[in-house]
């Protein structure tokens, strides 16, 4: 083992020779291993013990984020990865404060990816949900059209609710959920999700921030399907 890891092991967890540590291989799998050396450069331990994690929900649920400013995207990956969202797909909106594409940089992604990483090892994570690279809304509609329930939360949507927008649920219970920047999404936009047969859905009577919006949504779908509680 090499890298930033073997900081972490070695210089912020103190750990020596003899002591033990858990390996996750993103695939389901967790790992106890002993240290048996250990320096600047790298580690080399043994394996003691090999399970199955249980921890990734059977729902899979894909967070369609409109671009945020600062560092809101940033609580979203930290918070979804934790609760048990399976990937994220970064939206530019028209209500975006982020002007293009391009001012999703590849240092910005790798920030966004050592996140989710953070997130996943602190909530024992068996799998590493991945991070798209930013769409275009009209190009996110497309993509989410390939498969599963797709719902849009939506301030002006008065008759369908979130459980009965879940009442169109696959047996593969896989659902994109999209959720719109600061400012909402536009009439025109929700037009485009409908188009893609993306359903509008309603929260409820308050008007959420575009960070809780997602994560309040998430944890009512996995609560609904059983994945909470």
């Amino acid at each position: 083992m090499r890298g930033t890891v073997v900081h972490q092991i070695r210089d912020v967890l103190r750990m020596k020779p003899g002591d033990a540590f858990v390996l996750l291989d993103n695939s389901g799998y967790a790992y106890r291993a002993e240290i048996v050396t250990i320096d600047r450069e790298a580690l080399c331990g043994r394996v003691i013990e090999k399970w199955k994690l249980e921890t990734e929900p059977r729902a899979r649920l894909t967070l369609y984020q409109g671009l945020l400013k600062g560092q809101k995207f940033e609580w979203v990956l930290q918070k979804g990865t934790e609760i048990g969202i399976v990937a994220f797909v970064p939206v530019l909106a028209a209500r975006c404060i982020v002007g293009s594409l391009e001012e999703v940089s590849a240092a910005r992604m790798e920030r966004w990816q050592k996140i989710v990483v953070e997130a996943a090892e602190q909530a024992g994570r068996a799998v590493l949900p991945p991070i798209s690279t930013a769409m275009l809304f009209a190009h996110a509609c497309e993509y989410a059209a390939r498969g599963g329930l797709s719902l849009i939360p939506y301030e002006g949507e008065h008759s369908r609710g979130l459980r009965e927008g879940l009442a169109n649920i696959p047996k593969s219970k896989e659902i994109n959920l999209f959720i719109g920047p600061e400012g909402g999404f536009t009439e025109e936009e929700i037009a485009v999700a409908r188009e893609h047969n993306i359903l509008p859905v309603s929260l409820g009577p308050r008007i959420l921030r575009a960070e809780t919006a997602g994560l309040a949504a998430a944890s009512a779908i996995l609560y609904e399907l059983g994945d909470l509680g």
